[in-house]
């Protein structure tokens, strides 16, 4: 009919629902038309409490308070709610946050490597039958004798730096830094060759001590290892930063 005015509003509604158990905050979406009695139910499947011992707050999408649910035979939308206002749950049964997630007194499962290697339905299994990662023996030997020609490359370029040079260090994604060679050869902490580095500026991450070993001395947090091909030797010399300037 002309002149006549049609609401239509959404039977859904997604609310922000937080818990006495926990300080995480979670999000979920529900239908208007369901009792809070349908609503507790789902909502002990989100946060783990009983919905015999569930007292339900509603907060507004500000964090006010706005009221009690305390009807469970209501219909859901018939309370105040709003899509991202807070409904908090309150648990009575006593439980604590420590206990819904202390996991020491549950029942691990455990399966030995060798009855997993006899699934045919798992990841192991199904890598194997479509060769790929550590199961496809051609990818494999390819990335071994890259590595191995890195290396090399790695190992030729250190033996062309000597302890006392100046340098210049690019590692992607970091800004250019220069310092000075302090170590140049093989380390305890990781394989491969290493060069060690005294910066000029404090954008190390040590003092070069690594583990408990010492390589070579600096300033904390000017001192760093970088690899041989992430830097070049040269003449660089050291930034006037205007220290001693009045």
């Amino acid at each position: 009919m002309d002149g006549e005015v049609t609401v239509v509003t959404n039977p859904y509604v997604n609310v922000r629902i937080t818990s006495s158990l926990s300080s995480f905050e979670n999000r979920r979406r529900f239908n208007k038309r369901i009792t809070i009695a349908e609503l507790k139910m789902l909502l002990e499947m989100n946060v783990g409490v009983p919905a015999s011992s569930m007292d339900l707050e509603i907060f507004s999408t500000t964090d006010r308070f706005l009221q009690k649910i305390d009807n469970d035979e209501a219909l859901f939308g018939s309370y105040p709610v709003d899509d991202e206002c807070r409904i908090h749950v309150i648990d009575r049964s006593g439980g604590q946050t420590s206990e819904l997630f202390d996991d020491s007194k549950v029942e691990k499962f455990e399966l030995s490597d060798e009855a997993y290697e006899q699934r045919k339905e798992s990841v192991r299994s199904f890598l194997k039958k479509q060769n790929l990662g550590r199961f496809n023996e051609e990818e494999a030997a390819k990335k071994k004798a890259e590595l191995t020609i890195r290396e090399e490359q790695q190992k030729a370029a250190a033996e062309a730096i000597s302890v006392g040079s100046r340098c210049k260090v690019e590692v992607p994604g970091q800004p250019t830094k220069l310092g000075t060679v302090m170590y140049v050869g093989t380390t305890e902490f990781k394989s491969g060759h290493w060069v060690g580095v005294k910066y000029d500026e404090p954008l190390g991450k040590h003092n070069g001590t690594v583990q408990g070993k010492q390589y070579f001395e600096c300033q904390d947090k000017y001192g760093a290892f970088v690899k041989p091909l992430n830097m070049t030797v040269g003449d660089f010399p050291e930034e006037d930063y205007g220290l001693d300037e009045i």
